[in-house]
């Protein structure tokens, strides 16, 4: 059982590395060549600015600002393969693509970049899931993400200069929606204890497989070979 729980925790991590190397790789290159990358962000209501649904969380501002998402980001997308991995992969995706959808459809006219409308996206996906699935696992996991992460819902709001409050408030919108979507999509683990064991354990025929094959090569026989009678029943000459 611990091999399996290890092998587990880092198939969990191996994506979110990946990709946080990719994202500091990006920066680093950007840095080093003096790279003005942000118009690859997502710029609402334009066609030049749609490729930044794609392209507009690999990019940030600063290594400050790529710095503080890479805690988050590590975490949530960990957590979320770790506990929900049924839909943890589409559940991402979803996350990323209608946040820079809802990004490009409703921000303000400018650059939009950075992972943190993901990030937003995946702390409303865990806090939702607990409150649509209501069962021990997702509450709790809804509670951790409240207790770290719940005074970012602040972001939520016009304030600082240069944040895109739309992203955060958006990416957030997608999280609950995405949580919403997949509310039924029970883990293993989940799901009640009978119903688990009923779908652990291949149904059983009440029949025996062969037993009306039997009956119907007996009855083949006796229409071939008619049943003998005591003596008092046959012809008498």
């Amino acid at each position: 059982m611990p091999r399996i729980f290890s092998r587990h925790l880092i198939n969990s991590l191996r994506f979110p590395v990946v990709l946080l190397a990719v994202l500091w790789a990006i920066q680093l290159v950007q840095m080093a060549l003096h790279l003005e990358l942000g118009y690859w962000g997502v710029y609402p209501r334009t066609i030049y600015g749609l490729k930044g649904i794609i392209t507009h969380p690999f990019l940030h501002g600063s290594i400050g600002h790529l710095l503080s998402n890479t805690p988050p980001l590590l975490f949530l997308t960990a957590m979320v393969l770790y506990f929900y991995r049924r839909v943890a992969i589409p559940a991402i995706t979803l996350i990323y693509l209608l946040t820079g959808l809802a990004v490009w459809l409703f921000g303000r006219p400018v650059f939009h970049i950075g992972a943190s409308g993901i990030i937003y996206g995946l702390v409303a996906f865990v806090f939702w899931t607990g409150v649509f699935r209501r069962n021990l696992k997702s509450i709790a996991l809804a509670a951790i993400v409240l207790f770290y992460y719940g005074s970012m819902f602040m972001g939520i709001l016009p304030g600082e200069e240069g944040i895109s409050w739309e992203s955060h408030l958006l990416g957030a919108g997608s999280g609950i929606l995405v949580s919403f979507w997949f509310k039924n999509r029970l883990e293993s683990d989940e799901l009640p204890k009978a119903k688990a064991l009923e779908e652990e354990t291949p149904s059983k025929p009440y029949f025996e497989s062969d037993l009306f094959d039997q009956t119907r090569e007996q009855r083949r026989r006796e229409k071939q070979d008619p049943p003998e009678f005591p003596g008092w029943f046959s012809n008498r000459t």
